[in-house]
């Protein structure tokens, strides 16, 4: 009886600690949200009391295999949308829950507690920073449909480096009777702004995709 009451303690942390990760998750949108974290904070628990409790001569084979197959679910969170993969942080939440899961199934509870408050603040407190990084370094791809190539490529030109963005890639191609340019900028969101700005109400551009 006494190990069912520990058990039941281990399961209840897990579905608690999964909570709070999960709520967050879940705030953001991210595909892995509340019950999907939660779940599998649970199954990792679950998984490790019974890789104890079976008393095979190698207790950690099941334990062993909580961390391969959560990589496989892990992998389903990543994609990718244009030049771009997203995914990564929900893949590593999923990751390190299932971490959590295992670390209170053998006992840990203060080592997941203090797991748990790191991530937290890994996820909410350092999204400010991240967010801080990419308003200085966002990269944009532009694409122009126009009908005078020297002109409008004049224009573009002058104004990048007018709002001090940095050209990784330029082409241009022709497209019936008009032209289509491309171009791949870095810089901050405000000079990505003036530029667009800048553009956008031309008289000779057709389309402007950003």
């Amino acid at each position: 009886m006494e190990f069912l009451q520990e058990d039941i303690i281990k399961l209840g942390a897990a579905i608690v600690a999964g909570a709070i990760i999960g709520t967050e998750r879940e705030y953001r949108n991210k595909t892995a949200g509340f019950r999907t974290i939660t779940l599998i904070c649970f199954a990792s628990c679950l998984f490790t009391i019974l890789s104890l409790k079976i008393g095979s001569s190698s207790p950690d084979r099941i334990a062993a295999n909580i961390v391969t197959g959560i990589g496989f679910l892990g992998a389903g969170a990543i994609f990718k949308e244009e030049n771009r993969i997203g995914g990564l942080t929900t893949a590593a939440t999923i990751w390190v829950s299932a971490a959590i899961g295992m670390c209170l199934g053998s006992g840990n509870l203060v080592l997941a507690a203090e797991a748990v408050g790191l991530i937290m603040v890994i996820l909410v407190l350092l999204n400010y920073v991240e967010n801080a990084i990419d308003a200085t370094t966002e990269m944009h791809t532009y694409t122009i449909t126009f009908t005078q190539p020297d002109v409008v490529m004049h224009l573009c030109e002058n104004l990048l480096k007018q709002h001090r963005l940095k050209v990784l890639e330029r082409k241009l191609h022709r497209k019936g009777d008009n032209y289509v340019a491309t171009w791949v900028a870095v810089g901050s969101k405000n000079r990505h702004h003036q530029f667009t700005q800048g553009i956008i109400n031309h008289e000779q551009v057709l389309e402007f995709d950003f």
